[in-house]
């Protein structure tokens, strides 16, 4: 049995599934709330990218899809988060909720619930190439060097500049930050929109491998970038990366083997074991309560 291809697309799905789960790991580390729109915020960069490149030329229908994205997450946060930033956290929660019901009910008035194909693909990644003998697309290729190669400048964002000064010390101590003199709202929003940035590079990738756009289409896409979070240790964007490639691989090799209908039962099986022997995550740290 051969299954170099399903080990190659299970590369490169990691690197997608990695992009949203960085998402996911950046706002908790600093809120403590997992953003259940943030899949939604995928899906709709999906659509949005359905929507432009039929209607404009690619080298301007991508920036606004980025863009687009980018909004929408700088948006959210500042409508459904920041009025409840002194608001118990279960608040926080049931506002994400409702706004990712709000994206998606939006999402079905504008399509009439019906999926959008993808028909004008980005061009060269689209193109065909062999690897070790197998035919694919290049995108499987550079999902995983443009996924790596993002993470890279984003830990060094975080750690080289003023801004990423002030993300580390909110995630250590979002009180104590406050209190000296850190912009927690700016440097909130900041975390939204670089999660809604990687959410949109993630959607273009992924959807390219994907003949439709449907209004559910970020909901498995996120939840396991989401469990890749938990895996790795959400709050770590190492984890969150180290998690997705696992992840990812493994759905593939499953896959690979005739067992398709347990690729997604086995991510959630691997999630309970690891949260049972090491419930931080392989990367996560210990976190002590303050009384």
């Amino acid at each position: 049995m051969n299954l170099v291809p399903f080990l190659i697309s299970g590369v490169s799905i990691g690197g997608q599934y990695a992009l949203i789960a960085v998402g996911y790991t950046l706002v908790y580390g600093i809120l403590r709330l997992i953003n259940f729109a943030h899949s939604d915020v995928f899906m709709v960069a999906g659509l949005v990218m359905v929507y432009m490149t039929t209607s404009l030329p690619m080298q301007y229908a991508l920036p606004i899809v980025v863009v687009a994205t980018v909004a929408l997450g700088f948006i959210i946060e500042r409508v459904a988060y920041k009025p409840l930033r002194t608001a118990p956290r279960m608040s926080l929660m049931i506002s994400a909720i409702g706004v990712s019901y709000l994206i998606q009910n939006l999402a079905y008035y504008l399509t009439g619930g019906l999926a959008k194909p993808v028909t004008n693909l980005i061009p060269w990644i689209s193109d065909t190439i062999t690897i070790f003998g197998q035919v694919t697309k290049r995108v499987t290729v550079i999902t995983p060097i443009l996924t790596v190669l993002i993470v890279i400048g984003l830990v060094a964002l975080i750690k080289n500049t003023k801004i990423g000064l002030g993300m580390r010390a909110a995630a250590r101590d979002f009180e104590a930050a406050q209190l000296m003199g850190i912009k927690i709202n700016g440097v909130i929003s900041f975390t939204f929109i670089v999660g809604s940035f990687l959410a949109s590079i993630g959607a273009m990738l992924y959807f390219t491998n994907f003949p439709s756009v449907a209004i559910g289409s970020g909901g498995m896409p996120g939840l396991n970038a989401f469990v890749a979070a938990v895996f790795g240790g959400i709050g770590s964007i190492p984890g969150a990366v180290v998690g997705a490639f696992i992840i990812g691989i493994c759905q593939e090799l499953i896959k690979g083997l005739g067992a398709s209908a347990f690729s997604d039962a086995f991510t959630f099986v691997l999630l309970i074991i690891i949260l049972c022997v090491k419930p931080t995550g392989l990367f996560g740290e210990k976190t002590i309560d303050k009384v």
